[in-house]
């Protein structure tokens, strides 16, 4: 059987202004979809992986299409709420070189953050599943989403499920009385596999250290559910031009990736979910070394994709990752 996973998350209408224009001198918005926790399903039922996304959408045509777009891409949508509320976008304006990129929310009272959470059955949805995903940005969205996370994370951890969960602190979503301290640790000591990078894990652990490996052992000391921690490390030149690698703390052993020279960057948004899906396929399916290698070829790939999910086949990451067939012609 082939290993199953879910992943629970708002997804957002994406409004991008084309060719690079600014908010201030476009007449037309290109309509896209996307969100945290649903491009790392995406791309894993793109490289077939049986993915599940859990979510809640208005009941009107604007959810009725986010909600196809899911299913084209060949994810499980049976567990989908509609639901009272609104859809939620974010608007894009792309930069370029040394004119940085600006990202609008509107996200109040969405469907999502409506969602009540007795209208999932946690133990159905989590049944014959191998991993669940979840993101910070989900817990701060509001109240509900927060519950309906600790609820699903309680009951993965009972069926033995792994459990991972990008901390991804958001400062400005924090909005409806709660702070990142009071929510996010019951969260975090129920996960399995961590992705974090300093900032987040002040913000929402209160854990202060000036070194990730020192940090890393910090948080397994007082989190011992957890067995794998992982950030990536970006050098941006402009908003064109990037630099990445990763890194892995695998239960006191420190992996790092190659790292790669990204020079012509078409689309930034979804990087960090296209390292966590391609770190989820790695783990189900290869070692450590290799599972972080294939992660970060996985991000890499991203940035040279427009929208927010990684569509690229699972040959090109292998390929990547290995060094071969990198920018040539293939007929």
């Amino acid at each position: 059987m082939k290993k199953r996973v879910v992943t629970f998350g708002e997804i957002l209408m994406r409004l991008t202004t084309p060719d690079y224009k600014r908010f201030t001198q476009t007449n037309n918005l290109q309509v896209e979809y996307g969100g945290t926790e649903a491009n790392v399903a995406l791309a894993l039922a793109n490289w077939g992986v049986p993915t599940a996304h859990i979510t809640a959408f208005p009941n009107n045509d604007l959810g009725k299409s986010a909600y196809n777009y899911l299913r084209q891409y060949g994810v499980n949508t049976e567990h989908i709420v509609f639901n009272e509320g609104r859809m939620g976008l974010y608007f894009l304006e792309s930069g370029a070189m040394q004119r940085t990129s600006k990202i609008i929310y509107d996200r109040f009272n969405s469907a999502f953050a409506n969602i009540d959470p007795i209208l999932i059955d946690w133990n159905s949805v989590l049944e014959d599943v191998e991993w669940l995903h979840w993101t910070g940005i989900t817990a701060a969205i509001s109240a509900n989403a927060a519950k309906m996370c600790l609820d699903a994370l309680t009951v993965a951890k009972k069926k033995g499920i792994i459990i991972s969960g990008d901390i991804n602190y958001r400062r400005n979503l924090w909005q409806y009385g709660k702070t990142p301290l009071e929510i996010m640790p019951a969260l975090i000591e129920k996960t399995t596999v961590v992705v974090s990078g300093l900032i987040d894990f002040e913000n929402c652990l209160g854990i202060n250290e000036k070194e990730y490996i020192k940090t890393c052992e910090a948080v397994v000391a007082k989190y011992p559910s957890i067995k794998k921690i992982t950030t990536t490390y970006r050098t941006t030149v402009n908003s064109s031009h990037n630099k990445l690698s990763g890194l892995l703390w695998d239960n006191g052993t420190i992996y790092e990736s190659s790292l790669y020279d990204m020079t012509h960057i078409v689309d930034r948004i979804g990087g960090g979910d296209a390292y966590m899906a391609g770190l989820i396929y790695g783990l189900l399916h290869k070692e450590s070394n290799d599972a972080l290698e294939f992660a970060v070829a996985s991000s890499v790939l991203k940035h040279s994709v427009p929208g927010d999910a990684n569509i690229v086949s699972l040959e090109e990451v292998e390929q990547l990752a290995a060094g071969k067939n990198i920018g040539k012609l293939l007929r």
